[in-house]
């Protein structure tokens, strides 16, 4: 009991040397800073903003609020981390969920490790330290990796040391994000999972990919039955690839027509059976509408 109070006096301490204008800290070489930094510290909830950089996007309301009443009940256990912007001004760097929470019941203080740190390096602490995380989704931490090669610029290799997974462990997640939008939040809303992601992300093209997805829904299949539903169709396109080259006059003369009434090329896929596929694209919500009105102006 008696070092939890020395704690806390030494977390209040802290917290008044850094509302000291005369002894502000910038650097790890300031006077006092060897005090402060990797210290725990009582800071002003309000002079704390999130930080910009934080991968995770999605907060559920539910959790937060249980968290909260943890929070209430046995106080933040576990200190957020924040880089120092200016005096007596902070940002976020993780613990996001801690500090919504703790604003949420209506907290003044909040403990705190302070980092020194400027805004490339605070955008890897955040995505390295948020991708340790259990429960963030396939697609959070995919878009993690994506920003750590495009804006810390590294490479695959040295993201797996640093977040200490195998190179293709990173690769399978990234491959997610070739998955269509409307996948990728199935996922993250948990209508299916990382498994069945990886199976439909084989198939090239997206429309097929919304097919597949839509009978792995309405069906409930399982990530096994996803993988062989994508082999199948993989292999029909195959035959189809193999196919002569030369398309039949009906089809030409049909495709024509089609192109033209629709204002698009229109793709047609044929197999050596004679079965075939249809595809008509469209560029935006108002082009879809606009082939819709067509199709049952022809009804």
């Amino acid at each position: 009991m008696a070092k939890a109070t020395k704690k806390q006096a030494l977390g209040r301490g802290l917290s008044a040397l850094l509302k000291d204008p005369e002894n502000d800290i910038k650097s790890a070489e300031d006077k006092n800073a060897d005090k402060v930094v990797g210290s725990i510290v009582e800071l002003d909830i309000d002079s704390i903003e999130v930080n910009p950089f934080q991968p995770r996007t999605n907060f559920n309301e539910d959790t937060l609020k249980e968290l909260a009443s943890s929070i209430r009940e046995l106080g933040v256990i576990q200190p957020i981390t924040v880089r120092k912007l200016a005096f007596n001004k902070y940002q976020l760097v993780s613990g996001e969920r801690r500090f919504r929470a703790s604003k949420l019941i209506g907290l003044g203080t909040i403990p705190a490790y302070i980092r020194i740190a400027n805004d490339q390096e605070s955008l890897e602490m955040a995505l390295v330290e948020n991708i340790q995380r259990q429960d963030l989704d396939p697609i959070e931490i995919a878009l993690s990796y994506q920003r750590l090669i495009d804006e810390i610029n590294l490479t695959q290799e040295q993201m797996s040391e640093r977040v200490g997974k195998k190179r293709s462990t990173i690769a399978n997640y990234l491959r997610l994000l070739k998955l269509d939008p409307i996948i990728q939040t199935g996922m993250r809303d948990g209508f299916i999972s990382m498994g069945h992601g990886r199976a439909m992300v084989n198939i090239e093209d997206q429309v097929d990919q919304l097919e597949v997805y839509e009978k792995v829904i309405s069906n409930k299949l399982s990530v096994r039955a996803t993988e062989q539903l994508v082999k199948k169709l993989n292999s029909n396109d195959s035959v189809t690839e193999d196919a002569p080259t030369e398309v039949p006059k009906y089809i030409k003369k049909g495709v024509k027509e089609f192109s033209e009434y629709f204002g698009h090329k229109i793709e047609v896929k044929v197999a050596k059976n004679g079965s075939g596929k249809i595809t008509i694209p469209f560029h935006s919500e108002e082009d879809f509408n606009r082939i819709k009105k067509l199709v049952q102006r022809a009804k």
